[in-house]
């Protein structure tokens, strides 16, 4: 696995990081990951969209050796694989050296504003080298001239990648254990220049729309490397008679890149709300960065097969008073989760968020800024008029050991979920960190004690009671 080792406490990630899994020194078998905790629900998605996939495990991977505080630390270095929903193949390499990764964690296709690459002033050297490397070029002996050894095996040539990626996106103090993985490590470093953000395979913009029955809802873009989307129309559309139409109000069920389309709401219909999906098959771009809401560790694309992606955007219309249209992203420059409100209707749109309260004025749209900590966990409900409301969960994921800040250091127990607008207590379904081997012990030892305090109040009890 990738970089799974004991770290200096003070350069751990904090208590929820370690309990996600057991970190252990020296190399590690591919295929073993940690025991995730229960993630978020699927119908909450947490990015604008794109490829949603399974993470597998290491496939193509050498050794490398970590410098820290503690020593040095050998770590099993190489591209990930995971299988994407509805069909597909991924290749990764992981960002976030001294995070483990889940068993079986769920990961979306996720903008850099929402990782830790949004503060990383090398990102666009990353994208560089995965352009310039394996598996992107397959030539092992074309890449093995130009970083001057005399072979390369696919296990050195993925090794020696993803060091040259940790030194960038940790700032890792890290070498490949392979003399020739490590020459093609130091190339990819000193050659490395910074390339932008590539597009993401599929998003719908704005994520969510509002107005009035009998207008066109919208517009909606489609942003896509594919040749064409799908469009479904909203689920009980031949029953409300709402219909999925381009600028020109007809029906439509596909588009493309850059197309508008409109939710045509019948003029007599109640108030409601209603979802568009968007599908396509396409590679998704390398670059793109892969974030998991069960605080697996950040990977970034390698390389992809065809793939399923997918998108969606919401729509609410009512005929009078406030009509809001709710979407959230994670703001990782802020440390913060972005909830963005807009109001089509003729009235405000007032609700509290936090023990605040908000008012967003007919006709205006507001973009509120919630900070929270590293590895905090989020449970928001915005309720709307007419009992329409707003879910918005997952884990803030924003910080490596080598992000700007640095580790932030938490007690026992924490993060605790931060909630709002759903009562105060946490939601069993946020995600957890996952158990390991010493959970037994711990739940066995608090009971233990539960059991010896009850036994000294009662002999406390008896001895009063002879005394008097």
């Amino acid at each position: 696995m990738c970089a799974w080792y004991s770290a200096p406490p003070a350069r751990r990630r904090g208590a929820a990081r370690l309990a996600a899994a057991t970190l252990v020194s020296g190399f590690v078998a591919a295929g073993v990951l940690a025991a995730a905790g229960p993630a978020v629900a699927d119908d909450m998605p947490q990015s604008p969209g794109g490829a949603t996939a399974t993470i597998g495990g290491l496939k193509t991977y050498g050794t490398a050796v970590i410098h820290d505080d503690g020593g040095d630390h050998q770590v099993s270095a190489g591209l990930f694989e995971m299988s994407v929903d509805g069909g597909g193949t991924l290749q990764t390499y992981c960002i976030d050296v001294h995070n483990p990764t889940q068993r079986d964690a769920k990961y979306r296709e996720t903008p850099w504003s929402g990782t830790s690459l949004a503060a990383n002033k090398n990102a666009g050297k990353i994208r560089w080298i995965l352009e310039n490397s394996y598996p992107q070029v397959n030539d092992l002996a074309a890449l093995a001239a130009k970083a001057g050894v005399g072979n390369l095996t696919e296990q050195d040539a993925a090794a020696g990648t993803q060091v040259a990626i940790w030194r960038y996106s940790d700032g890792a103090d890290v070498d490949a254990a392979d003399p020739r993985a490590e020459k093609l490590a130091d190339y990819l470093e000193e050659s490395a220049r910074a390339l932008p953000e590539p597009r993401a395979s599929l998003t719908l913009d704005p994520a969510a729309v509002s107005g009035r029955p009998g207008e066109r809802v919208g517009p909606v873009t489609v942003h896509t490397n594919a040749s064409s989307v799908t469009l479904t129309p909203p689920a009980g559309a031949a029953t409300s008679g709402v219909r999925i139409v381009g600028k020109d109000g007809k029906e439509i069920t596909s588009a493309r890149d850059g197309s508008q389309v409109f939710f045509d709401v019948p003029e007599d219909a109640g108030d409601g709300s209603a979802t568009l999906t968007a599908q396509a098959s396409t590679s998704v771009p390398v670059g793109r960065a892969f974030a998991s809401d069960s605080r697996s560790q950040t990977q970034i694309l390698a390389g992809s097969s065809e793939s399923t992606v997918a998108a969606t955007s919401g729509a609410t219309w009512a005929a009078e008073g406030a009509i809001p249209a709710l979407s959230a992203v994670k703001n990782c420059a802020k440390g913060a989760l972005d909830i963005t409100a807009a109001n089509k209707g003729d009235e405000p749109f007032t609700f509290e968020l936090m023990d605040t309260r908000y008012s967003i004025a007919a006709g205006a749209s507001e973009t509120i800024t919630i900070p929270l900590q590293e590895d905090q966990a989020y449970d928001f409900t915005i309720r709307g008029p007419g009992g329409h409301a707003e879910r918005f969960a997952g884990v803030l994921d924003c910080r490596t050991q080598g992000s700007p800040g640095g580790a932030v250091t938490q007690t026992v127990g924490e993060p605790t979920p931060v909630t709002a607008g759903g009562g105060t207590s946490p939601n069993p379904n946020l995600a957890e960190t996952g158990g390991t081997s010493t959970t037994p012990l711990i739940a066995a030892t608090g009971l233990s004690l539960l059991v010896l305090g009850a036994t000294a109040l009662s002999i406390v009890h008896k001895r009063k009671g002879a005394g008097n």
